[in-house]
Order: C-alpha cells, then sequence, then structure tokens
C-alpha cells in the first residue's frame, strides 16, 4: 500500500497531493498571464477607437430617430386621416354632438334660410292686397313698421326649429352621411379634382356643403306650418370644418405626405434600433432611446399646444364662433393626441424594461430582492406540499427563452393593434411582467447533486490490511 505522511503524522492520498499540484501550476500559470499585458498596447488602442467610433454613431442614430419621431406621429396622423374614410368619419362625426358646435351649425343654417325669407316683399305684398280691398289707409301704413318685428318672430321661430333639428338623431345620421361622401370628395380634392360635398378654398377653408340637411330644416318647418319653407329652392351653404393656409400646401403636395406618413414612422423605429444595436452597452442605449422618444413626444404635444394658440389668436375676428372653432381644432387632432400619448408611454415602459434588466447596483439590488423574495415563496409553498415538479424544473433550465417568448408577444400586440392606446401599452406592460415574474416564481431550481463521502486512505487501510 503507498502512502504518504506529513510532519503532523496525518496520512494522505497521493490523489490529494497531485491536485494540490495542479492548483500550484494554475495559480503560477494565472500569476504569470497577469504579470503580462492582456492586450498589445496598440490594438488597445483601437480598441477603445472602435468603441469611441461606435457610440458616437449610437448616439448620432438615437438623437437623428428622437428628432424625426414626432414628424413622423404627424405625418402619420396626416395620411391616416387624409386616406381613411372610416378614421376621418370618427374624427368629424362627433363634432354634431358638441353643443358649441350645433350652436354654430344651427346659426349657419338659420342665416342660410332667411336670406331666402324676404319679410319685406311679403309685407308689400300684403299691403297691396289691402289697397284692392279699399281698406283704412292708416293700415296700410301700418304694415311697414311690422316689418322689424316679424323678421325678429320669423327669426327666432326658424333659429328655434334649427336647434331641435341639429340635435335630433336624423341630422346627425345625415351629418354622418355628408361627411362619408365628403370624404371620398376630399381625397380627389387632394388629387387636384373638384367637389361638390366639400371643398378646399384658396385660403384654406376646408367646408362641408349643407344643402341636404337645411332641405332637412325646410322640412320641418313646414311640419310646423310655416308654409313659406315650403317653397325654399335649395340653399348653397357650406359650414367651415377647418381654416387654415397649410391646408392648400397640404393638398399640393398629397402623394409626399402620404409617403412620408407611411414610411417616416418606420424610418424612426429602424434608426432608434440600429442605435441601440450598434452601442456597446446595449441596455442603457435602449433606456436612452426610451427617454429621447418620450421627450419627443413631450416636444410634440408642446408645440401642439402652441399651434393651437396661434391658430385661435389667427382666426380670432375672422369666424363669427371662435368658440366653434376652438372646438373643431381639438376634435380633429384627437387622434394626433392620443397617437402621442401612446408613443410617449411607450416610450418610457422601455426604458424602464430597459433600467430593469441593466447592470446598474439599483436594478442589480432589486432583481436580486425579486429573486429572493420569489425563492421564499417558492420553498414556503414546497414545504407545503405545493410545487411546480417537472414543469418548474423545464422553466428554470430555459427560462430565458420564454422571458424572450413574453416580450417578443408583447410587441407583436403592440405592432398589430390597429389603434394603440396608452392604455393598451400599459396594459401590455404590466401583463408581460406579471407573466415574467409568474415564470420566475414557478421556476425550480435543479437540485443539487449531494457529495458521497470518499473513504480515506487511513479508513481504507483499516478495512483492508496488509
Amino acid at each position: 500500500m503507498s502512502e504518504t505522511a506529513g510532519a503532523d503524522g496525518v496520512v494522505g492520498s497521493p490523489d490529494v497531493a497531485a491536485r494540490l499540484a495542479a492548483l500550484e501550476r494554475e495559480n503560477a500559470d494565472l500569476r504569470r498571464r497577469l504579470s503580462e499585458p492582456a492586450i498589445p498596447p496598440d490594438h488597445a488602442a483601437d480598441h477603445r477607437t472602435r468603441h469611441r467610433g461606435r457610440s458616437a454613431a449610437a448616439v448620432v442614430l438615437i438623437v437623428v430617430g428622437a428628432l424625426l419621431a414626432p414628424v413622423g406621429v404627424v405625418a402619420a396622423w396626416a395620411e391616416r386621416t387624409l386616406t381613411d374614410t372610416d378614421r376621418y368619419v370618427a374624427t368629424v362625426a362627433p363634432l354634431v354632438d358638441d353643443p358649441t358646435v350645433q350652436s354654430a351649425l344651427a346659426g349657419r343654417m338659420t342665416q342660410a334660410v332667411m336670406t331666402r325669407i324676404d319679410v319685406g316683399s311679403l309685407l308689400d305684398s300684403v299691403a297691396g292686397g289691402l289697397g284692392e280691398r279699399d281698406l283704412a289707409p292708416r293700415a296700410a301704413e301700418a304694415l311697414p313698421l311690422l316689418e322689424a318685428p316679424l323678421s325678429s318672430g320669423v327669426e327666432s321661430f326658424v333659429r328655434r326649429t334649427a336647434d331641435s333639428v341639429v340635435t335630433s338623431g336624423e341630422f346627425s345620421s345625415a351629418w354622418d352621411q355628408a361627411n362619408r361622401v365628403a370624404h371620398e370628395q376630399l381625397v380627389g380634392v387632394m388629387r387636384g379634382n373638384g367637389g361638390d360635398v366639400v371643398q378646399v378654398g384658396q385660403d384654406g377653408e376646408l367646408t362641408i356643403q349643407l344643402a341636404g340637411m337645411i332641405d332637412l330644416l325646410g322640412d320641418r318647418l313646414a311640419e310646423r306650418g310655416f308654409a313659406l319653407a315650403a317653397n325654399l329652392p335649395t340653399i348653397d351653404a357650406t359650414f367651415t370644418v377647418m381654416q387654415t393656409t397649410q391646408l392648400v400646401e397640404i393638398r399640393n403636395r398629397y402623394a409626399q405626405i402620404v409617403a412620408l406618413g407611411t414610411w417616416l414612422p418606420w424610418l424612426v423605429l429602424l434608426l432608434l434600433g440600429a442605435g441601440v444595436l450598434l452601442a456597446t452597452r446595449h441596455l442603457r442605449a435602449l433606456v436612452a432611446a426610451g427617454l429621447a422618444l418620450a421627450g419627443g413626444m413631450l416636444a410634440l404635444a408642446l408645440g401642439l399646444a402652441i399651434a393651437r394658440g396661434l391658430y385661435l389668436d389667427a382666426l380670432s375676428g375672422a369666424v363669427l364662433r371662435l368658440d366653434a372653432a376652438e372646438a373643431v381644432f381639438d376634435q380633429l387632432v384627437l387622434f394626433l393626441r392620443a397617437t402621442l400619448r401612446t408613443v410617449g408611454v411607450l416610450g418610457l415602459v422601455v426604458a424602464l424594461a430597459a433600467y430593469l434588466g441593466g447592470s446598474s447596483p439599483s436594478a442589480r439590488g432589486l432583481r436580486a430582492g425579486l429573486g429572493k423574495g420569489f425563492g421564499n415563496a417558492r420553498a414556503w409553498a414546497e414545504g407545503r406540499g405545493v410545487s411546480s415538479g417537472p414543469a418548474g424544473l423545464w422553466l428554470a433550465r430555459y427560462r430565458g427563452v420564454v422571458r424572450t417568448a413574453i416580450v417578443a408577444l408583447a410587441v407583436l400586440i403592440l405592432l398589430l393593434a390597429s389603434d394603440p392606446t396608452p392604455g393598451l401599452v400599459v396594459g401590455t406592460a404590466v401583463g408581460a411582467g406579471l407573466l415574467i415574474a409568474l415564470v420566475e416564481l414557478l421556476a425550480r431550481p435543479q437540485p443539487t447533486a449531494q457529495p458521497t463521502a470518499q473513504p480515506t486512505a487511513l479508513s481504507a487501510d483499516r478495512d483492508n490490511p496488509s
């Protein structure tokens, strides 16, 4: 039997001595490697230069993408409003339910009807009839004095009828249909063709024809006993939906706006993604890209508020109902505001997710705390006979793949959503986070094999004496 004895008389195994010798050789090799430069100086300089170049290019790509993001959102909104009939109707149709716009519509229709009712001529014809009947001259002389109060009474009657018409469901249906037809003609106008229901004037007025709705008012007046309304001819009257000189520019550049609204948002995503991939620290770059995107949407919201003020200031004194113009502007940019809020929330969610997955001490500490909490909860459940079983072992082995699949599914939901909203973004992010937390809770670490006690040389010698 071969054995070695130390100075203290303890018998050791030859395997232990061999292992100690191997460890000493590895230690010496490590000291030698540490004493040598890991990378030649010229290679290290080239490496640092490449890193600085990549970082600079990543910053440029992310900044350009963030600057183009507001333009892309506005272009996408304009393209969908101009080409999507359903979106256009959904944008303009609710205006008929706004009390301010209802009042403006009723006033415009009343004005159009009163231009065709000549109370003075009616009184002249009555005076002529009285003269033929040889009535008292004093009665004939008094008739002209009735023109003003009679005109006021007729106008009040027409206005009350118009107010009841614009709040009826029949008028709402007529408004929706008129806007649906108007959108088809709007596309034709933008392409250089004419339109009967909708027109774009040289001063940038987008107007809708009210002839059909005034006919509806005439029918309602006739039903209420106003016989003159039954003989009214078709009245050519319009209602201004938008007034801006930029509308003429949009009409002149319709094709470019459509192309820009289709491709610019994808270009923005490509620039931001390329910046993240090119960066040396991807998660940190993803945090910067998300925050930059949210900042771009904040700048767009401020710009929209400024544009609203300038628009209303320009219309002050030029339109009869500035409050109606304000309601129309707010309704027209409703989807634009919803889009910028959605994109801004998406940027914040991406930045938060990238931060939580980063290597900062706070993020690592948070993940460690969550992992410890999941481990304690799993141990508590297993102590009471509740276990995820083989499925938990499988999740522990492939948890990275499962997490990636969950994130990919969340991204796919947002990309395929026809009208993403901030609520959808937050809900999708929270749902994905809960699923990932459930995976971490159910994932069971592989059981560690307990080392078997090796018999010592002394015990083997006792069992097998030589």
